[in-house]
């Protein structure tokens, strides 16, 4: 992206240097060495994600993130630069690592993930005042709940700046290990969400319901626009105001599910910016996340809108 370019959309929260390991048969017992065809490496994140997703549409993005001043953070600027995603507002921090993770799936089995979080700790509401100052289209925002230096009301703030210069918001959470949750959680920010895009299990958590029907009810009332509840190969249910939609999952052949959520957030974002209905919407976005699971990574996979209409030209979701 040439510089002095208006991203079309800001994509905020987290970012991590990944490195996958090929499809394991088993895991290796102590002191074993497996030997395996070679390693995926490449950045992930929430943020990362979604941004590559919309770069590989053709739609302009920014990313809001923290690196470390390390190499992994020069590796993760220059693969989103490289990918024509806006790294501008992506910061270093001096004495944090970069987040990392390693993600190794095994046949058969969930996938095991070795995890330090690193500089996305230091992410906060005030990173995002330049690029909203910029006026973009769209605001995502990915990984809240497990960003701790980024609170409801500072976000909030942003949000409904962002929201009147005439931004739509799009927002995804991780619920984290180890500590329940509530509505409280989010009920400071919602009233400034257009699309709150959670998966069953993270509504499930806010909301104590297991109906995602009844969860999305529930954070409607809290004020989102829009309440989209991802179930994986179940496909989703997403209700507003006027209107619930729910739709199959897309059918691909799955190598490793990694980064699904993320591009179909992109998705989302990208038929909001073509100005498409709901429905149309949420069966584009469907695409390309089920586009992201058909390759090792998050985003080796990923459908440009050439071969996501070829895909939804040959197999149609029943309406």
């Amino acid at each position: 992206m040439a510089s002095g370019d208006r991203a079309a959309v800001v994509c905020a929260g987290i970012v991590v240097a990944d490195v996958f390991v090929p499809p394991l048969a088993r895991l290796p017992g102590p002191g074993e060495l497996v030997a395996t065809e070679d390693f995926v490496v490449e950045t992930g994140g929430c943020a990362a994600n979604a941004a590559i997703a919309l770069a590989r549409l053709g739609v302009r993005p920014a990313v809001v993130a923290k690196v470390g001043d390390d190499l992994f953070g020069e590796f993760v600027r220059h693969e989103l630069s490289a990918a024509g995603v806006d790294v501008t507002g992506v910061g270093r921090v001096a004495g944090l690592g970069t987040s990392k993770s390693v993600i190794v799936p095994v046949t058969g089995e969930d996938r095991r993930f070795i995890h330090t979080f690193g500089a996305n700790a230091a992410l906060c509401a005030a990173d995002l005042a330049p690029a909203i100052a910029a006026g973009p289209d769209v605001v995502y925002v990915g990984g809240f709940l497990v960003l701790p230096a980024l609170s409801q009301d500072e976000l909030a703030v942003q949000l409904r700046q962002a929201r009147q210069a005439g931004a739509r918001v799009v927002f995804d959470v991780v619920a984290p290990l180890g500590r329940a949750l509530s509505l409280d959680d989010v009920a400071g920010v919602l009233p400034e969400v257009d699309y709150f895009v959670p998966n069953d299990d993270e509504a499930a958590a806010l909301t104590g319901e297991s109906d995602p029907r009844r969860q999305a009810e529930s954070l409607l009332e809290l004020g989102a626009g829009t309440v989209i509840v991802t179930m994986g190969e179940r496909g989703l249910v997403a209700a507003s105001r006027e209107e619930t939609v729910e739709l199959p999952a897309p059918r691909v052949d799955v190598v490793e599910p990694s980064g699904a959520g993320d591009a179909f957030a992109a998705g989302l974002v990208y038929g909001l910016l073509q100005g498409w209905p709901l429905s149309r919407c949420l069966e584009f976005a469907g695409v390309i996340g089920a586009s992201a699971c058909t390759r090792l990574g998050c985003t080796a996979g990923l459908f440009t809108r050439a071969e996501a209409d070829e895909y939804l030209e040959k197999c149609p979701s029943p309406r």
